[in-house]
């Protein structure tokens, strides 16, 4: 099923999504990846301010690549969510929504996502020049001195998704195996 959602993510908004859902977010995310969320839980065991706020928000897990003439960021395709798995429980214990990667996820990670209703959605791999072009706006919001894994505010018209996991147990990536193992 193909369905538009408007940014941020609420736990209504998740609670209706199911895997294989082909979604098509607009609105505004943040983009952080292994050292922006090693960053971001150091603050919190520092009960510190945290440099995003993260109820109903969506993470994309993406490294950017530098902006050409006229554009508004370079090649912004999908990095490895597992990397992100050690963090991902501690975020959405505090509000955390939607992540948007590629790949398979930890028992750990699919678990919270159930008991936080959130969602997981994966980027098509490999398209990070056509992914680019559905960011409208960027900006490096904390991490600056990360480079590509500063944390940004992008702002997305129809950014391309689908649900892999959702918050009623459903993991898209192993229904796709079974029924193809039938």
């Amino acid at each position: 099923m193909k369905k538009r959602i408007k940014l941020p993510i609420t736990k209504d908004i998740a609670d209706q999504l199911k895997i294989g859902d082909y979604v098509y977010l607009s609105g505004e995310m943040y983009v952080a990846r292994d050292a922006a969320h090693k960053r971001i839980i150091e603050c919190i065991e520092n009960n510190e301010e945290l440099p995003i706020q993260l109820m109903n928000e969506t993470i994309y897990y993406m490294g950017p690549s530098p902006a050409r003439d006229k554009q508004v960021i370079g090649s912004a395709g999908p990095t490895t969510s597992s990397r992100m798995d050690k963090y991902a429980t501690t975020l959405m214990d505090l509000g955390l929504k939607g992540m948007v990667g590629k790949g398979k996820r930890s028992q750990e990670v699919l678990e919270s996502i159930v008991k936080n209703h959130a969602v997981y959605f994966a980027a098509i791999g490999g398209e990070g020049a056509l992914l680019s072009k559905k960011i409208v706006k960027s900006q490096v919001i904390a991490y600056d001195d990360l480079g590509a894994e500063a944390i940004r505010r992008i702002e997305v018209e129809d950014f391309p998704v689908i649900v892999v996991a959702d918050n009623q147990g459903g993991n898209l990536y192993e229904e796709a195996v079974k029924k193809y193992m039938r």
